[in-house]
């Protein structure tokens, strides 16, 4: 499939670095797994990974980090 981006490249899989901001908390999630355009770099997370790591950002706001960095794990 066609990357919705640049309409070029393809998705293949690999690992990206997900940043996040809800409110005062930051959240940076490295090693998330997904499909990356080989051409633009651009990304898409399937359903359950996208769930988790909202989930993931959730409990960040929720214990009050200001700056929270994270390996991703299932």
């Amino acid at each position: 499939m066609n990357c919705a981006t640049c309409k070029n490249g393809q998705g293949v899989p690999g690992t990206v670095t997900v940043s996040l901001t809800r409110g005062e908390t930051l959240v940076v999630i490295r090693g998330v797994p997904a499909s990356v355009c080989e051409n633009c770099g651009d990304y898409t997370l399937e359903a359950g990974i996208a769930q988790r790591v909202d989930d993931l950002a959730n409990d960040a706001v929720a214990h009050r980090a200001e700056v929270e960095i994270l390996r991703y794990a299932a």
